[in-house]
């Protein structure tokens, strides 16, 4: 197993009665990129904080580079960056102080903690806020310098859980920029995240947690597959216009329309034409007034409905 970076198998976790993770085998090739894709409670960071060497299994092993996390806990802290969903940064510190600091913790000479907490600045365009306290940087700016820090130590693998969370649109492209560097690299990297986009645009392979388990792997276009067909989507102003769309157009599609919100969808198969104007049609004549209207390939929003029956947003119990 030269070739793979992590391996899970057969892990469980559980917190008194809890089961945060039931039996969950997943691998990580060593340079690529696993999504790991699941609403808050499905048990993704649990599985984070295990292979980080800050959890012990309950049962199962896990191995980073070959090194089991339990009984190497040691070696794989040398070989790991982790950015978790809190920030770990000093905010009295200012950015190069807390790169600098993080370098010594590593162990590297000052001169060599100094060289490397520079280079990471430049790398995270963070050079002009360098000398200001944390406490000054912005949100998308804190994430970076925190992503910066779990590179000090140049790992081989780099955990990063839900690394974008309470980022703008611009930030989080931004994030997404650094992490596709980071692969070129040859970073092997898990990423965790509620964002089906997120996951879309940068794994190399998906894993969908549910309530604790991996219930479907493969890659973006794999799982899409699962679902198949046309999906008709569109979106109406209000929630009462949702529930009268929905009653219009109920047997237009292979199952039940899918409501999050304000938006509807509706799996049509290979009727995608077609059913268009049979929606256009039952909706015109139920008075229902739509904002956007048009077909679309499933989405990974659309997997995860198929697989779970519920969407990503919501959380598991």
């Amino acid at each position: 197993m030269s070739d793979v970076a992590v391996v899970l198998e057969g892990i469980t976790k559980s917190f008194g009665d809890v089961e945060a993770l039931r039996g969950v085998d997943l691998t990580v090739p060593r340079g690529s990129v696993l999504g790991v894709l699941g609403p808050n409670g499905a048990g993704k960071t649990t599985a984070v904080r295990i292979l980080a060497t800050l959890l012990r299994p309950t049962s199962g092993t896990a191995y980073v580079e070959g090194h089991d996390v339990v009984r190497d806990a040691a070696a794989v802290r040398r070989l790991i960056g982790l950015t978790g969903q809190a920030t770990a940064l000093v905010d009295e510190l200012t950015g190069r102080e807390n790169l600098v600091m993080v370098g010594r913790l590593h162990h590297l000479p000052k001169t060599e903690a100094e060289s490397r907490a520079a280079a990471l600045l430049e790398q995270f365009d963070l050079v002009d806020a360098a000398d200001r306290t944390a406490k000054t940087y912005s949100g998308g700016m804190r994430r970076r310098l925190d992503l910066a820090a779990s590179l000090v130590g140049q790992p081989k693998v780099l955990f990063l859980d839900e690394p974008t969370t309470g980022l703008d649109p611009r930030s989080r492209i931004a994030m997404w920029d650094v992490i596709r560097d980071l692969v070129r690299e040859g970073t092997t990297l898990l990423l965790t995240t509620q964002y089906l986009d997120e996951a879309d645009e940068l794994a190399d392979n998906i894993v969908v947690f549910d309530r604790g388990k991996v219930i479907a792997e493969g890659t973006s276009d794999a799982l899409k597959d699962r679902v198949g067909g046309d999906v008709v989507a569109f979106s109406v102003a209000s929630a009462a216009a949702a529930t009268q769309a929905v009653d219009a157009v109920a047997n237009v599609g292979d199952g039940a329309p899918v409501v999050s919100g304000l938006d509807v969808s509706v799996a049509v198969g290979s009727r995608g034409s077609e059913a268009l104007l049979d929606v256009v049609r039952r909706l015109d004549a139920a008075k229902v007034t739509v904002t956007g209207l048009g077909i679309r390939r499933p989405s990974l929003d659309d997997v995860f409905l198929a697989l779970t029956g519920h969407v990503a947003e919501e959380e598991s119990a």
